[in-house]
Formats: C-alpha cells, sequence, structure tokens
C-alpha cells in the first residue's frame, strides 16, 4: 500500500476533447463570493453544490487581486483528495500556516518525513486497548457533570458551552493527569481567543505583521503566550522528576516516554506541539458533536426514547465501563447521525500539487481546494433526505451500502483522525450516562452556525433537563 509520500500519480487531464471549465457563481463585480464566503460559508458551500454541482470554482476578492478555488462535494472526488491520490493534495494555506505558528506543528499541521515520524510515534498511544484504559477518567467526568446538572438555575442548561467545558476538562485529565486543574484554567481562559485570532488571519484577505501592536494581535499573542507557559512548565517539571510516576498513564507522561525505532524521541518543543494539538481537536470537535446530539434529541422525543431505553438497560444504576461501547448500538448511530448533520471539521482545507482532473474538471497546480463534509453529508444521491435525523441511516446494512467517503467526520486517508476511537468512547459513554440520568427538552429550536477553526454554535443552544427516576444508583 502507499504511503502519504508514495500515493499514485494525479490524474492527468484527459487526451481527448477540452476539460469542461469548472462552473461556479460569479458573486459580486468587486468582491466575487468573499462577502458570502466570510458571513455565511456554510449556506454558500451548500448552495454551490446545490446549483452548480459536485465541483465548484469560487472566486474571492477585487479585480486585479481576484483569487480562486475550488469546492469538492463528492464522495469520489472526496476520495482522491483524501484518500488515492492524497500526496497531491497538502495542508498548505494561510489558515494552516497561522495554525502552524500559533499550536505548533503538531499532528494537526505536520507533513512529509516529520509528519510521519510523528505519527510512528503516537500511534501506538492511541490503540483501543490503550484508549479504553482512559473510560474511568471520562466517566468521573461525566459523573461530575450529572451533579452540576442537577442544580442548574431552572433546570436549563447550554448545551454548547456545558460541552465545551466538560470536553475540555476530560481531554485535559487524560493529557495531565495531576496537573488537570491549572491547565484546565489556562486553557478555557486563552484557547478561544488564540482561535479567534488563528481564523481571522487565516481568512484576512491582507495580513499585518503579527509585531505590529494591534488589539487583535495583542490578545492573540497573550493567549499563545499563556497556553505555552502552562504546558511548558508542566512539561519541564514532569522532566524534572524523571518524567513522571512510573505507573502514570496520562497521555503526557505516555508521549515523553514515547520511542521511535530509531530510539528517537520528542523534544520538549514537539511535546508541547502534540499537547496543544491534542488540546485542540480533543476538545472542540467532541464538544460540538455531543453539544449537537443532545440538541437533536432534545427536539425529537421517539429518538431520544429509543437512546434512553438502552443507556437505561445497558448502563442501569452503575458507571460506564469501555466494554459498554459495544452494547450502546443505538447511542453509537445518534452520535454518527449527529456527525453527519453537525461535522465538527465542517471545511477541510488542501492545495493541489500537480494539474489533477477531479470528476471531469481540470484543477490547475497551486489550486487551494476545499472539501467540505458538511455538503457531501447532505448529498442528496447519497442521503434520501438529507436534512432529517434519523440514526437508523447507520444500521450496519445501510453503512456498507454507502460509499466510504459519503460520511468521513474524521477524514480519511493517510490523515484520517488518530482519536476516532476515543472521541467515540467520549461521546458514547457521556452521551448514555445523561440519557440515563435525565430527560432533555429544547428550549432554542435552531441555532446559529458559524465556521471557525471547527464548526461554531453562534447562538444559544439551551435545553431544559429534568432528572429521571431510576431504580438503582451508581456504585
Amino acid at each position: 500500500m502507499p504511503t502519504a509520500t508514495e500515493a499514485p500519480a494525479p490524474t492527468p487531464a484527459a487526451s481527448g476533447p477540452a476539460v469542461a471549465p469548472v462552473p461556479g457563481p460569479p458573486g459580486s463585480p468587486l468582491t466575487g463570493s468573499l462577502f458570502d464566503l466570510t458571513r455565511r460559508p456554510l449556506r454558500t458551500y451548500l448552495a454551490a453544490r446545490r446549483d452548480y454541482g459536485d465541483v465548484v470554482r469560487f472566486t474571492v476578492g477585487p479585480p486585479g487581486l481576484r483569487a480562486e478555488f475550488y469546492g469538492v462535494f463528492s464522495p469520489e472526488g472526496v476520495h482522491q483528495v483524501l484518500g488515492s491520490e492524497a500526496a497531491n493534495f497538502r495542508k498548505e494555506s494561510d489558515l494552516y500556516d497561522e495554525l502552524r505558528i500559533s499550536v505548533g506543528n503538531g499532528l494537526l499541521t505536520s507533513q512529509d518525513e516529520l509528519y510521519q515520524r510523528q505519527r510512528r510515534l503516537i500511534q501506538p498511544l492511541f490503540t483501543r486497548r490503550r484508549v479504553d484504559g482512559y473510560a474511568d477518567a471520562l466517566a468521573q467526568e461525566a459523573r461530575a457533570l450529572t451533579e452540576r446538572w442537577r442544580t442548574a438555575p431552572g433546570g436549563v442548561v447550554d448545551a454548547a458551552e456545558e460541552m465545551s467545558r466538560f470536553a475540555l476538562r476530560a481531554v485535559a485529565r487524560i493529557l495531565f493527569g495531576a496537573d488537570v486543574e491549572e491547565a484546565v484554567e489556562v486553557v478555557n481562559r486563552s484557547f478561544p481567543a488564540l482561535g479567534a485570532f488563528v481564523v481571522d488571519r487565516g481568512y484576512a484577505p491582507v495580513r499585518l505583521p503579527r509585531t505590529w501592536p494591534t488589539p487583535g494581535n495583542r490578545r492573540g499573542l497573550a493567549a499563545q503566550r499563556a497556553l505555552y507557559g502552562v504546558c511548558d512548565r508542566i512539561i519541564a517539571e514532569r522532566a524534572a522528576r524523571g518524567g513522571g510516576d512510573e505507573d502514570a498513564n496520562d497521555l503526557l507522561t505516555l508521549l515523553g516516554r514515547a520511542r521511535g525505532e530509531d530510539g528517537g524521541r520528542l523534544d520538549p518543543a514537539e511535546l508541547r506541539d502534540q499537547v496543544l494539538v491534542f488540546l485542540l481537536a480533543g476538545h472542540e470537535t467532541t464538544a460540538t458533536s455531543l453539544a449537537f446530539a443532545l440538541h437533536l434529541l432534545a427536539k425529537h422525543p421517539e429518538q431520544r426514547r429509543l437512546a434512553q431505553e438502552e443507556a437505561e438497560a445497558v448502563l442501569a444504576g452503575r458507571v460506564p465501563t469501555a466494554a459498554d461501547l459495544d452494547a450502546l448500538p443505538y447511542l453509537t448511530r445518534v452520535m454518527k447521525e449527529t456527525m453527519r448533520l453537525y461535522p465538527a471539521a465542517a471545511l477541510v482545507g488542501r492545495r493541489v500539487v500537480a494539474e489533477t482532473v477531479v470528476d471531469g474538471y481540470l484543477l490547475p497546480a497551486g489550486a487551494q481546494l476545499v472539501v467540505a463534509p458538511l455538503v457531501t453529508h447532505r448529498h442528496p444521491d447519497h442521503w434520501p433526505d438529507p436534512e432529517r435525523f434519523d440514526p437508523d441511516r447507520f444500521l450496519p446494512e445501510q453503512e456498507k451500502a454507502r460509499h466510504r467517503y459519503a460520511w468521513y467526520p474524521f477524514g480519511g486517508g493517510p490523515r484520517a483522525c488518530i482519536g476516532q476511537h476515543f472521541s467515540m468512547l467520549e461521546s458514547v459513554l457521556t452521551l448514555g450516562v445523561l440519557l440515563r440520568d435525565f430527560d432533555l427538552e429544547a428550549v432554542d429550536q435552531r441555532v446559529a452556525l458559524g465556521q471557525g477553526i471547527t464548526l461554531q454554535v453562534r447562538s444559544p443552544m439551551r435545553i431544559r433537563v429534568t432528572e429521571r427516576q431510576r431504580a438503582g444508583a451508581e456504585d
């Protein structure tokens, strides 16, 4: 099987008739589609696929400074970009540049030999057996969450805020172990500011030097210093005491002990880069998925009933374990359907290396493109009645019959998410505990979406939680 650097050669242009020009919205004569893409990006991409097809050309910027990029929306095209020809589509864009500068060159942003080295070092820490060992820590955080919900003012909580807090605590606990409290306080305060800074610079038509003392630069760089500071301090303290306790299994300790085949290890700066990536990817993505799962179940009583019956039957009055994941198939389908409708990584960028044909259209060398899980996951050729919430789309026979890249919330190909099992374990077990313990009712029927580094909730996502009566209690 070819590696990321040995992928098949890009599909050449046809030698017969000229390849058709890529269609796309004309946009404004002055700015192209710039304002549509900055103000309502998700709606713009959905409309583009509907009106122009599976490969769409967008123009942005004023005449003379106008740039073009492409959207690829079919599962077949996504497979080519992320899977079969992944080496021809690189993680290179202004946004990735800003991410590398701001959170380091970890697994999310690294490429080529550096990525391969990091992946080989880190992959053994994310085996199913290793990840299952974190189930008890996740269960403790879920139990603390239920205690807080029992005293929620008026019985109303904001699902997006609650899940963000919960997911941050969970991933920080697994990363830092005993140092979780110090890390959570800093990350909770600093990550939103740094994320906004990265996105603003990544999509800005003109990027001012980071050294200029603008308000945005000051906020972003202060947040970066705070995050780097807490990570560097914890890493240095671990090193000073010999890497931590021999029996410790927090991820930072395990990363520090990891060795490659050549005996190589991650230095302190590389450790910090990986920690920051795991905080970002393991916090925001899981928080988004859990928040939307609660929101959808609060709006759909029949699906909520089925999920609660399964949670009650399997979890009863005890603490969940990793072994329960396979016994919760309906809750797993709920999470998969949630990630279909609201994938945390709603947009994924790449740069074309060599001129290639995708879905019959010629994409030039150097072109920027976007694959959009949020759009592909609603493709009517693969998802009947795509806006409907239906967990049974993910029954085994349904999944088997579908194109592999009709659903790809964790990416695919050589850069598929290393934390997929961790995300599913955390999401399904947490959802099971909450549904076992509470009834849900949607206060906000609709929520506004936005796009940052990940999918964003831009309005309240309130649900009313009522404690359920059950026979047993947790041991």
